[in-house]
């Protein structure tokens, strides 16, 4: 056998495990396997709605949008302000008051709504 098809036989192997590696990954992120329930996350943020709007969409720049974004990535964000990693004195004291699972809900109400998450593609 030939030095190159060796190569290719390891880079396809090497694909073949990034792929898997990939897959495992998606598979049990937070946004697969969350735990939060929209409906009742969405009793819990009606005490958002006068600053991120009542379906996550905030009319206003000043505040995020959080309608689409990916429900562990607002989870993490809640839990960086519990913590402290994010700094927001409103924020901090607003999720200093919720459960770990009211903080799940309200991450899956969000997550469900219909926003303006999109990507930018990147051209050189």
């Amino acid at each position: 056998m030939s030095r190159r098809v060796r190569w290719r036989e390891g880079a396809s192997r090497n694909a073949i495990r990034a792929s898997a590696a990939a897959l495992l990954l998606v598979l049990g992120s937070g946004s697969v396997l969350a735990g939060g329930d929209p409906e009742a996350g969405a009793k819990v943020a009606e005490t958002c709605q006068a600053c991120h709007g009542p379906d996550g969409n905030s009319p206003s720049p000043l505040f995020p949008r959080l309608a689409g974004q990916y429900a562990d990535y607002l989870l993490k964000t809640l839990e960086d302000y519990r913590s402290g990693e994010r700094d927001n004195a409103v924020m901090k004291a607003l999720v200093a008051q919720m459960s770990d699972q009211e903080m799940e809900d309200v991450s899956a109400f969000y997550a469900s709504q219909p926003g303006p998450l999109f990507t930018i593609k990147l051209t050189r």
